[in-house]
């Protein structure tokens, strides 16, 4: 069995259960690779039966085309403004500097982030934190930012979230023979979202608590695929 990721445990257990959450390090993934490769090279063989594969939201972005270069990003000064008032923590920029804002504006659209700003603004002044991501959406939250540990090249790109999240989960079960589970993931140290899955929504919801502590890690692990095993 695999080691785990510095400062991360190999087990954990939800209601009552055990399960191993074995990082598969991969060579870095670039544009131009093709997600089925990658799967195939690194994950195939090693799925067992019974197994779930979750894959990173971020490489099945990158295979998409939807990684940028920061050059390649004008903001717009309404990006500016908003991404001034982000809050930022140490495990990711999110939306606080102008060229993710400016993403999330032609992802989402200019209204819905507007309205999350303006509601987040007032409910913020009354303690209560989440609103904009929950108003924003996924397409908003996925949005991934460099950091000073983000692996080149991407210490200088904007990676969008994946297109059909479910659809790319779907076939990776196909191609790995069917014989495990598959959920596409948007997991951090703050917490995790499933964004396209094989599994039904409880399942969903405990494999959210199984990554809780986010077993692939934050920085240069260079592991962005995972098998969670029942032990």
């Amino acid at each position: 069995m695999s080691q785990a990721n510095d400062g991360k445990a190999l087990e954990t257990s939800v209601d009552g259960k055990s399960y191993a959450r074995i990082p598969l390090r991969t060579r870095v993934v670039m544009p131009e690779d093709d997600l089925d490769a990658i799967i195939t090279e690194y994950a195939k063989d090693a799925v067992q039966p019974g197994d779930l594969l979750f894959v990173t939201e971020k490489i099945v972005a990158i295979t998409q085309g939807r990684s940028y270069r920061l050059d390649e990003i004008k903001p717009r000064k309404l990006a500016l403004f908003l991404s001034k008032y982000v809050t930022r923590t140490p495990y990711g920029i999110g939306l606080g500097m102008p060229e993710t804002m400016e993403m999330a504006l032609r992802e989402c659209g200019t209204p819905r982030i507007l309205f999350a700003s303006a509601v987040a603004a007032v409910t913020k002044a009354f303690g209560r934190r989440g609103d904009f991501y929950r108003i924003a959406g996924d397409k908003a939250r996925a949005i991934d930012g460099p950091t000073k540990h983000t692996i080149p090249p991407y210490n200088e790109a904007v990676v969008l979230g994946p297109k059909d999240p479910d659809g790319v989960a779907a076939r990776v079960k196909a191609l790995i023979g069917g014989q495990a589970e598959v959920a596409v993931v948007d997991i951090n140290d703050l917490g995790g979202n499933i964004l396209g899955s094989t599994l039904d929504k409880d399942a969903e919801r405990r494999l959210v608590k199984i990554l809780g502590d986010n077993p692939l890690g934050q920085g240069l692990e260079s592991t962005p695929l995972g098998i969670v095993r029942a032990v």
